[in-house]
Formats: structure tokens, sequence, C-alpha cells
């Protein structure tokens, strides 16, 4: 099982705190930093305001030398499509080859309201599309233009560049709970698929979806990494969970049914059930971004059970 951090720094955090946040990732061991890709605050004040998902990124790629580096889920309503590609190829480059490109549709519009960012309606059609454009950029041999003429998206006369450190390409995760479409996008593009927040019956319910989308185009169920992301809150006993909790602004209870709450050993055999149903990577949503006891712990107690 390998285990990820997952940052939402829109609810409040400097590029400082997430670079401490990183570094303590690496020295501790996890295999991978991800990050939101939000512009307004869910809750709270959201103070001192948002940073930048790939310009995070970019920073962190230079003062990180192992971790893998990412989004859940860069919004495919912020960016051009072939920007997005100069973007994720460059921090790529900048990484040494340790960059992952989640991306879904988007779906905060008052974060687009907020910014001045336009919501369109048709926001599934356009991921495909974007999806079709970076990965067609990116695999376009070098010296070959590359063309392009979708429905919302047109590109005449590109040469492709840059391209990324990694070959082919950066992995693609997509995710989500889309019964029909979101599954074919992950067959036709994914190298990993991403649950976010869901339990274990649901969990089982959506791989199957995925696999058999895997069938219909070719590919074997190997192909996919199968993983989920869920709010942690891990404590040595009942008091230091509650604690945590409150930081938070969560129930105990609730946690443990929804995330991954409660002792090490609790949450190991919790991390076990997803694992029975398909998944070999965990994306632990930490959102307290200044306890580093925290990570510590999982760290200590729980990946030191499931390496």
């Amino acid at each position: 099982m390998d285990l990820r951090i997952f940052t939402e720094p829109q609810q409040g955090a400097t590029y400082d705190t997430l670079l401490t946040v990183a570094k303590a990732t690496e020295d501790l061991g996890f295999g991978a930093f991800f990050r939101s890709d939000h512009y307004l605050h869910m809750s709270g004040d959201g103070l001192p305001g948002p940073t930048d998902a790939w310009i995070t990124l970019a920073g962190l790629a230079r003062e990180t030398k192992r971790i893998r580096l990412g989004t859940l889920m860069t919004a495919a309503t912020f960016r051009l499509p072939g920007v997005l590609a100069i973007q994720v190829a460059q921090v790529d480059a900048m990484s040494g080859g340790r960059v992952e490109l989640g991306i879904g549709a988007g779906w905060f519009e008052e974060e687009h309201t907020a910014y001045g960012i336009p919501f369109p309606r048709e926001k599934f059609a356009r991921l495909e599309e974007q999806l079709e454009i970076v990965t067609g950029l990116w695999d376009t041999p070098v010296g070959t233009d590359f063309r392009y003429e979708g429905r919302y998206y047109s590109l005449a006369d590109s040469p492709a560049l840059p391209k990324p450190a990694q070959r082919p390409h950066p992995p693609i995760l997509v995710g989500g709970l889309g019964a029909k479409r979101t599954p074919a996008l992950a067959a036709r593009f994914a190298d990993e698929f991403n649950i976010p927040f869901a339990s274990v019956e649901t969990s089982a319910q959506q791989f199957g979806r995925v696999r058999e989308a895997l069938v219909e185009h070719g590919r074997k169920a190997e192909d996919l990494v199968l993983s989920n992301a869920l709010v942690a809150c891990v404590g040595r006993d009942d008091a230091e969970v509650s604690r945590r909790a409150a930081v938070i602004g969560r129930e105990p209870a609730e946690l443990k049914e929804n995330g991954l709450a409660g002792s090490p050993a609790e949450v190991v055999d919790r991390i076990g059930r997803f694992a029975e149903v398909g998944s070999t990577r965990i994306y632990f949503q930490i959102l307290d971004l200044h306890d580093l006891d925290h990570l510590e712990l999982i760290a200590s107690e729980v990946m030191s059970q499931l390496g």
C-alpha cells in the first residue's frame, strides 16, 4: 500500500507552510505530496488567501528530491489545455520527472465567480477535450506539429513543446463517482483512478465499473492504479483523536465512519478493507497543516505496518 499526503491549502496556508509539510512528507517516507486546486475556501476565513496549485508544485519541485508531486484535482475550468500541458511539462522537468497530473471537470461555481473565471455548463465534454489535447501535445514527436479541432478547443500548427521529463508522459489521474462517463474517461486516458471520500462499498462498486471500462477499451485491470482519498484523524488514544477532530471542526464518530480516524490499529484495519476491494494507494487528507506530529504518528504507526 502506497501512502500519500493530500492537502487543502485553500482553507488557509502559505507556501512556506506547504513547503514544511512537503519536506516532512519526504523525510517521513511517504510516497507523495499532493494538493487540491481551489481558489476559495469552503469553511473558515481562508486566511492568508489561496495559493496556485502549479506555482506551488513548481517551487516544491526544486526544494524536494524524492517524493512525487501532484494535484487532486486540477480544475479543467481554470486553465486552457495547451497552457496546462506546458505548465505540467515544465514542472515535471523542474522536479526531475516526479509530477503527476490529477485533473477533473471543476465543480465549485462560487470560486469561479469570486475570481472572474468562466464557469461553463458543459464541463465534462470540455474535460474530455482537455485530456485529448494535453496527451496529444505530450505524445506528438519532436519536430512534428500538433493540430486539434474540437467543439470547445482548436489548436493549429502547434510545435507541441516542451516535452515532460517522464516518458511517455507524467501519470494522469482521473476520479469521481460518475457511473458511466467517468470510468470510460479513465479507461481512455488515466494511469490512476481515484475515489474521493467514499465508503468501502461505494469504492468496490465504482472500481468494478472502471475494470469493466478498461476491458471495453482493450486494457488490462492491472494497467490502472486504484486509489482512495480519505480525511485523516489518527491519535494514540481517544483523547488525541478528539483533540485533532475538534481542531478541524469534525466529530470523531463521523470521521471514523467516513474517513481514516481512530487509533493506528483502527486505521490500519480500515485501510485493509479498502485494499480488499482493490485500492493500492491511499491519500491521507491532512486538514491541520501545522500538526506535524500527526504525520509522524501516521508514518511510524500506520505506514510501518503497511509498507
